[in-house]
């Protein structure tokens, strides 16, 4: 399954998400594997239903907040662009996380960004 899921994810998409999430080539690659894995319906996204096959998740008291923050409000799909995007907000904050040049967009696992997520009543908005 390894190589049927680099074969089906084009180089430039995966340098684009690198660019845009900070994970490295090998993780991208190692997470689109478990994104095809848990796609049962070979579509290309997952749906709630696959999240909570995940026995994980099934199992978690958070389980269903943290399915929730994979999807945007009103939707019920991902494709693995935004599953990369939501996964972004969980990597550690790394020391050397914002370059200089103004012209990068902020890590999406920054602290700000992180910050930017939680309300009022302190959960973030992505378990919602």
């Amino acid at each position: 399954m390894g190589s049927r899921a680099s074969t089906l994810l084009r180089e430039e998409e995966i340098e684009e998400i690198k660019k845009e999430t900070g994970f490295s080539h090998s993780q991208i690659t190692r997470l689109y594997s478990r994104f095809t894995s848990l796609d049962k319906g070979e579509n290309g996204t997952l749906s709630r239903e696959d999240f909570q096959r995940i026995p994980e998740l099934a199992i978690n008291p958070l389980g269903d907040r943290i399915i929730n923050a994979f999807f945007p409000e009103g939707e019920d799909q991902v494709n693995f662009r935004g599953f990369m995007r939501t996964l972004a907000h969980f990597r550690p904050i790394e020391d050397n996380e914002k370059s200089k040049n103004a012209a990068v967009s902020e890590p999406l696992n920054s602290r700000t960004n992180k910050l930017l997520c939680v309300t009022d009543d302190g959960w973030c908005k992505h378990f919602r």
